[in-house]
């Protein structure tokens, strides 16, 4: 009896930890990042992994697990600098895999509570949009709710992006400027 009980808690684990990025850590990350958002992301910004002219890429210390990478881009513009805060959550050949881990993700965010020091509480809410193939890019834009001018310029973004063969996930919390900065890359 002892032994069956400790070999379902032991599958119970194992389950437990493969479940992927797609659960309460993921939204434990997101809650970690949008309250450094005021800080400019500068409590969660780990070492320095790239520079160009117009931006620098660190090491994000909040890390989803199961993402291939997490990291914060500074881009420089017109003597200010805006920040974003990425994660690839998923990466495949499949278009119809890469859908469902999409339609998971946006799932496992919606409805999220945030809470950022010193404001009310806020919750993540978005529009799911159906990905086609056609597209190579579909974006759901999450709103913060109820807005007030604190948090009037963060914007999450969850993507799914064509690149090459390949179908990648991308989860985002950024300025606003920062968006309509990288739609013109």
């Amino acid at each position: 009896m002892k032994n069956s009980l400790v070999l379902l808690l032991l599958l119970f684990g194992v389950q437990s930890f493969s479940q992927g990025v797609f659960n309460n850590t993921t939204n434990s990350a997101l809650q970690k990042v949008i309250g450094d958002y005021p800080n400019k992301f500068n409590n969660i910004k780990g070492d320095k992994i790239g520079s160009n002219e117009q931006s620098i890429d660190y090491r994000s210390t909040i890390e989803v697990p199961g993402a291939s990478f997490n990291t914060i881009t500074q881009i420089n513009i017109a003597n200010t600098s805006l920040y974003s805060w990425n994660s690839q959550l998923f990466e495949s050949t499949s278009f119809e895999a890469s859908k469902e881990k999409f339609k998971e993700a946006f799932n496992s965010i919606k409805n999220t509570i945030i809470k950022i020091e010193g404001l009310p509480a806020f919750i993540l809410n978005g529009k799911f949009e159906q990905p086609s193939e056609e597209k190579k890019v579909t974006t759901v834009h999450f709103q913060l709710l109820p807005a007030n001018a604190e948090v009037q310029k963060l914007k999450v973004r969850l993507s799914i992006v064509q690149s090459g063969t390949n179908w990648k996930l991308i989860l985002a919390v950024s300025e606003n400027d920062l968006s309509n900065e990288l739609a013109s890359y």
